[in-house]
This record gives C-alpha cells, sequence and structure tokens, in this order.
C-alpha cells in the first residue's frame, strides 16, 4: 500500500509517495482502508508550508473508506463499515475550546493521502447511505463548515438571504443547505459562466463581482433594502468590508476564509449601525456532522465534484485548485 508524504521545507514538489505497511489497530482504535479524500484550503497551506507540520507528514484532512480491522473495546464499527472521518476528532459535542480543536488529521498528526490508515474510533462517524466515497469525502470540511454556519450560529427562517462568494466547496455547500431550508441565495462570482451554474443550483441574485465591484450596495438594490440575513464569508480582508454592506441588520457575516489575506479593515462604524456580528468558523463537532449526515440522506443531497484525481497525482491537484478554475469539490481517490 502507499501514501503521499510531505518533506521539509514543504512544497507541491515535495510530495513523494511511499509504501506502507497497514498498521493493526490497538485498543480503541480502528484500521480503514482510504477510498477518497478531498482537497481543503486548509490542505493546500499545510502542503506549503504556511501551517508548519512535521517533515514526513501525511497531508489530506478528509477521508472516506471501509473498516478492515476493529481494535480491542470497539463496538461502534465492525468490519465492512463504511465510515467518515471528523475534522475535530477531540470535539465531540457543545462549543469549540482549544483542547477540541487539536489532533487535526493532515495537520497535527498524518492523515487521509494513504490507501490504509489506523486512528481512534472516535475519529470516525459513519457514511451517508447514499453518496459514494468521493461525494462522502467531500463533507467532512467544507460540508460541515457551511453547515455549522447556516444551521447552528445563525437563526434562518425560510425566505431569509443568504449570500455565497464564489464556487469552492464551502460556498456550494453552503447554497445546497440553504435552499434545503427554504432560504433564497445571492451568489457573486468573477465567471458569468460559474454564475449560470450556481444559478441552476438555485441561486436567484448573481452578481459578478468584477462588473461590479460594490457589490454590497447591488446586494441591497437586489433584496430591497433588506440585504443579507447571512454572508458567507470564504475572501477575508479583500471582501469584508462589501459584505458589512451587504449584509441585513441583525445579520452576520460568518467569517470562514482568508483568500484574499490573513488582515485588513473592518467598517466597525457600519457594523454596530446595523447591529450585525462577524463571526469566527472553524468546521465543526461530531454532533454537527451526524445532523448534518441525516439531513444529506433525508434531502438526498449531492456534493458537487469538479474532478477526480488519483494519490499520486495529488500534487496536480493541488495545482488545478491553484487555477481557480474548479467549480465544486476536487477529489482524490484511491486505486
Amino acid at each position: 500500500m502507499q501514501a503521499m508524504t510531505l518533506k521539509a521545507p514543504c512544497g507541491l514538489d515535495q510530495l513523494t509517495l511511499k509504501e506502507i505497511e497497514p498498521q493493526a489497530p490497538g485498543p480503541g482504535e480502528i484500521q480503514v482502508e482510504v477510498k477518497a479524500s478531498s482537497l481543503n484550503f486548509h490542505d493546500y497551506v499545510v502542503v506549503l508550508g504556511l501551517l508548519p507540520t512535521e517533515d514526513g507528514r501525511i497531508p489530506m484532512s478528509d477521508g472516506a473508506g471501509v473498516v478492515t480491522a476493529v481494535g480491542e473495546g470497539v463496538s461502534q464499527f465492525a468490519v465492512g463499515d463504511r465510515v467518515l472521518s471528523h475534522f475535530f476528532p477531540q470535539w465531540q459535542d457543545g462549543g469549540p475550546t482549544f483542547e477540541r480543536l487539536q489532533g487535526v488529521p493532515g495537520d497535527n498528526v498524518d492523515g487521509f493521502a494513504a490507501d490504509s490508515v489506523t486512528m481512534p474510533a472516535n475519529a470516525f462517524s459513519r457514511m451517508p447511505a447514499n453518496l459514494d466515497f468521493a461525494e462522502a469525502a467531500t463533507l467532512t470540511c467544507a460540508g460541515l463548515t457551511a453547515w455549522r454556519a447556516l444551521m447552528v450560529e445563525t437563526h434562518l427562517r425560510p425566505g431569509d438571504w443568504v449570500l455565497v462568494q464564489g464556487s469552492g466547496g464551502v460556498s456550494i455547500f453552503a447554497l445546497q443547505f440553504a435552499r434545503t431550508m427554504g432560504c433564497r441565495v445571492i451568489a457573486t462570482s468573477s465567471s458569468d459562466a460559474k454564475l449560470a451554474r450556481l444559478g441552476e443550483l438555485g441561486a436567484e441574485v448573481l452578481i459578478n463581482y468584477k462588473d461590479t465591484p460594490d457589490w454590497g450596495d447591488k446586494v441591497l438594490e437586489l433584496t430591497g433594502g433588506h440585504g443579507a440575513d447571512l454572508v458567507v464569508e470564504v475572501g477575508g480582508s479583500g471582501t469584508v468590508a462589501q459584505s458589512v454592506r451587504a449584509v441585513a441588520f441583525d445579520g452576520c457575516i460568518s467569517m470562514i476564509g482568508v483568500l484574499t489575506g490573513f488582515s485588513g479593515e473592518v467598517p466597525t462604524a457600519e457594523l454596530f449601525q446595523k447591529n450585525a456580528r462577524i463571526h469566527g468558523i472553524t468546521v465543526g463537532s461530531q454532533r454537527h456532522q451526524a445532523d448534518m449526515i441525516a439531513a444529506v440522506e433525508a434531502n438526498d443531497l449531492r456534493p458537487v465534484i469538479d474532478s477526480r484525481y488519483p494519490l499520486a497525482q495529488l500534487a496536480d491537484a493541488f495545482r488545478h485548485q491553484e487555477t481557480q478554475q474548479h467549480f465544486g469539490k476536487i477529489c482524490i481517490e484511491m486505486q
């Protein structure tokens, strides 16, 4: 069996395949044959070395596969079960704490760029019954982040406006979840072709931010002055000012991504004048994931997959991610 390892000082050209032997599970552990993973911005910054990790780390935080062995004391899984990873294996329920946000696969510990992994059983949940392995592997970071933004940290009602930025995994999941709960969706992108596809997924207000750089005003205009009850903010410093302009009174900006920079000015006067809030979100708990999986099954929600690569082409998959031409999730499938 094989695994992709990351050599110091990191970078896409430092990803190297190596042979591995499956490790027998100890007490409380399970062995999983990994079938698929998916790329996140988090994985990209780990591979580039922007998030320091150990030399020889096996990257990738998302994983879906089949249980091949069960250690002593494990009762929740059996050989043959289809399972899905947890981004935060220590965060079972309740709110986030420093301790609960440790142990991220592919970052703090070895991840899922491997044919086989052996990890504590609490690092996994059951897989949605309606999805294949690649589809399921898109859920654990991007899907759960969007789920928490819409379903946990805000109190949206049918008819409320949700604004999503671009066509990456989090944004498309946010659009899909918003539509399942009867919300109206505004989508921004620099590509008319991508906006058309976002419209096909249910976004009814489409704004090309290159043609309309002051898109916050456009959002207010097109919503009759109301604005977006929730803004799913993935851009960061380059877009937050427009997000504050676009957000409704008593609305929320879920700060999720930093694609345009790690810091910047926030128009605080307008933010507090609107009684709006900015809420930082990093994925979610195991309880949140269980709720999301139930909703995915009940609504037969199908993740949008842009492309699928074999493990040996992980670097090429990241290069495709760098182009920002993808629509939805980029997946890795183990052969």
